[in-house]
């Protein structure tokens, strides 16, 4: 079996759920859930085991997909942070019946199989065409998402704003791959990195070709000064979506961002140390305009927000300085940064999740206590915010250290004064929080109950964050490069 048969399958199986949920309305939302996630922990299963080889490929897709480290990587990446926000929606079952019609929320079982897919799809594409067709599936199911929660006005807002500003971005993406195919005369990575080395290639015009399509890309991975729509979207969203968003949906953009990058900066490229230059000096304000504004939020969703864009703005930096470190690329950097801002990032949404399922808020001040109410969850929550801060011995702090080296190694002393005033700020406002946990509320307040399924999953996610914090070597070796493998065996 090959990982394209899995995708398949897993395009059936969202149709399939998708039908029953339609034609079968008496179905228990429990059962559907059961169902959904066990589909994909099935997909998951038979990925594992599936054939990586591109030879193994039916001969119709080997001309479009590939399957290198960074594509198996990204694949199942996609399954595993699937089969989290499906749990994460059991999870924010009662806020979720409380702002959907009839108290029926059954298409968020399946929309995120159809997102996943499209990632999978991402992640292997060998060309912009492939790359649009799967970045459109997962976009436009992000558009339902979002304002999926019908009854809240901040969702109907979020889906709004997400709808113009998305379309937007993806006008300009068409605009930039009309031109790189105008400049090159290819929409396949290896051809337009073929011809930008090239003398005879006119470098304004792949200039502006360049300019648009990282431009239609910084929008998906919230980089500045595209970044306006993070804070009301991640508001307005569910609980599980927002959390697709900021971790599934920055690792379709960001495997996209990858390929372009190694296509534009390709040895001889004449546009090579203009691409790089952008990506440091975008990665730097991406940095500045994420921890700085997250120091005046009172909202924790709007933190974390703000905290996503930050982070995209160090996914930049590794991408621009080009350095290969610790037997990783720049994209394998990128993959390990993503690969630890997963657990941290999906602990901190569960967090929220289960306060709101017992009636709580999603401002500060409602975390106040939470240290009496429940200490497990409080020290989850300690846990997730150290790493987004970057606390030794943690999996944030191995992610910005890669980051940071590689900013050393090619003498980028502004963006890197830049990475440390924003990780420092990080410190601040990510801190504030945890006190707000662990300062005594005044009011009485009742024990929070803890479903086993909860606490299971929090104290799994808080094993990964430290477990990548004090020994990465298993992830790093799964993002070697295979000419880098081997030589390490």
């Amino acid at each position: 079996m090959s990982v394209f048969s899995v995708e398949i399958f897993l395009v059936v199986f969202g149709l399939a759920l998708l039908c029953l949920e339609a034609f079968v309305p008496t179905l228990n939302r429990r059962t559907l859930a059961g169902i959904s996630i066990g589909g994909v922990a099935l997909a998951f299963i038979l990925f594992v085991f599936a054939s990586k080889s591109a030879t193994d490929l039916p001969a119709f897709v080997q001309p479009y997909h590939q399957l290198d480290t960074l594509a198996v990587f990204y694949k199942g990446f996609a399954l595993v942070i699937t089969l989290l926000v499906l749990w994460l929606t059991v999870e924010s079952s009662a806020y979720l019946t409380k702002f959907t019609p009839g108290g029926n929320y059954s298409e968020l079982f399946s929309l995120p199989i159809f997102v996943c897919v499209g990632m999978m799809w991402m992640a292997s594409a060998k060309d912009l065409i492939t790359v649009f067709v799967s970045l459109e599936l997962v976009t436009v199911s992000f558009y339902v998402l979002v304002a999926f929660a019908r009854k809240s006005n901040l969702a109907l807002e979020a889906g709004v704003k997400y709808l113009i500003l998305g379309a937007l971005s993806t006008g300009v993406l068409v605009y930039g791959i009309a031109w790189i195919y105008g400049v090159t005369g290819a929409l396949s990575f290896e051809g337009i990195g073929a011809a930008l080395a090239l003398p005879a290639t006119s470098k304004s015009a792949a200039l502006l070709a360049a300019a648009f399509l990282l431009s239609g890309l910084a929008f998906k991975v919230a980089a500045a000064p595209f970044q306006m729509w993070v804070p009301d979207v991640y508001q307005g969203a569910p609980i599980p979506v927002t959390a697709f968003l900021s971790v599934g949906s920055k690792a379709a953009g960001f495997v996209v961002l990858t390929r372009t990058v190694e296509a534009f900066v390709v040895k001889g490229s004449i546009i090579a140390s203009e691409v790089q230059g952008l990506l440091i000096v975008g990665g730097a304000l991406t940095i500045l305009l994420g921890s700085l504004p997250a120091i005046f939020q009172t909202s924790v969703k709007r933190l974390l927000a703000y905290s996503s864009i930050s982070h995209a703005g160090y996914l930049l930096l590794a991408l621009g300085a080009g350095s290969a470190r610790f037997d990783l690329n720049p994209g394998g950097v990128v993959a390990f940064y993503l690969a630890t801002y997963l657990p941290m990032t999906v602990l901190g949404f569960l967090v929220l999740a289960v306060l709101r399922a017992h009636g709580g808020g999603e401002d500060l001040q409602d975390f106040r206590g939470l240290s009496k109410r429940s200490p497990l969850l409080a020290l989850a929550m300690t846990l997730a915010l150290a790493s987004l801060a970057g606390l030794p011995l943690t999996a944030g702090f191995m992610g910005k250290l890669f980051v940071f080296t590689g900013l050393v190694d090619q003498a980028a002393w502004g963006a890197l004064v830049c990475a440390v005033i924003g990780a420092a700020t990080g410190f601040y406002y990510y801190f504030r929080a945890i006190l707000v946990m662990y300062t005594s509320d005044s009011q009485k307040a009742d024990l929070l109950k803890l479903s086993v399924g909860t606490k299971i999953g929090a104290a799994a996610l808080a094993v990964v964050i430290v477990v990548i914090g004090v020994y990465p070597k298993p992830l790093q070796h799964l993002l070697m490069p295979a000419t880098v493998s081997v030589v390490a065996h």
